[in-house]
């Protein structure tokens, strides 16, 4: 057994780095859940915040946007044109999509420098797309509504997702340690 985790130290050393990482930033985020509670933004801050870059975004390109708070949920309500078209829920702000990045990073973390430098870069894409991502559903669910399942459970899940995937390949082919990891 000593001799296994020897051998693949380096994928032990990754996979522990990430479940640690990836657990105490989760527990940071489940306690910003916690205060936001409290806070006057609803749902929270930055759901609140999306919501509310949705609305300008859909505005510029010329609908009648309204974001409200959902009533029954901790959501917000988007509108489009008097019509009740989506809501924004936690889970659409990119947050846990963040930190499943960041984690990852971290776990194949380079200097400290380009690590964190990355990891800023890649979480203003990885919102910004998000941003976009939101955007575009919501006119999508607004002009096709009986094409909600895989707009929202299959295309643009693989949009923020592939994006992620192909900013972790480019961190750990160009920007990664892993040289003097093996050793």
């Amino acid at each position: 057994m000593k001799d296994l985790f020897i051998k693949y130290k380096l994928v032990v050393r990754f996979i522990t780095t990430f479940l640690i990482v990836y657990g105490i930033f989760s527990l940071i985020y489940r306690g910003y859940l916690e205060y936001s509670k409290t806070s006057k933004y609803y749902p929270d801050y930055v759901t609140n915040l999306v919501a509310k870059q949705t609305r300008t975004l859909l505005e510029a390109l010329d609908y009648r946007a309204i974001v409200e708070p959902h009533p029954d949920e901790a959501s917000m309500k988007l509108i489009i044109n008097e019509k009740y078209v989506a809501r924004i829920v936690e889970g659409c702000n990119s947050v846990s999509i963040i930190i499943l990045f960041a984690s990852f990073i971290i776990a194949f973390a380079g200097d400290k420098k380009t690590t964190i430098f990355y990891i800023l870069v890649g979480s203003v894409l990885i919102y910004s797309a998000n941003l976009i991502r939101v955007v575009l559903l919501t006119a999508g669910l607004y002009h096709y509504p009986w094409r909600k399942d895989i707009l929202h459970n299959v295309i643009f899940p693989a949009i923020i997702y592939c994006m992620v995937f192909l900013l972790w390949m480019l961190w750990v082919n160009r920007f990664a340690k892993l040289k003097g990891r093996n050793e």
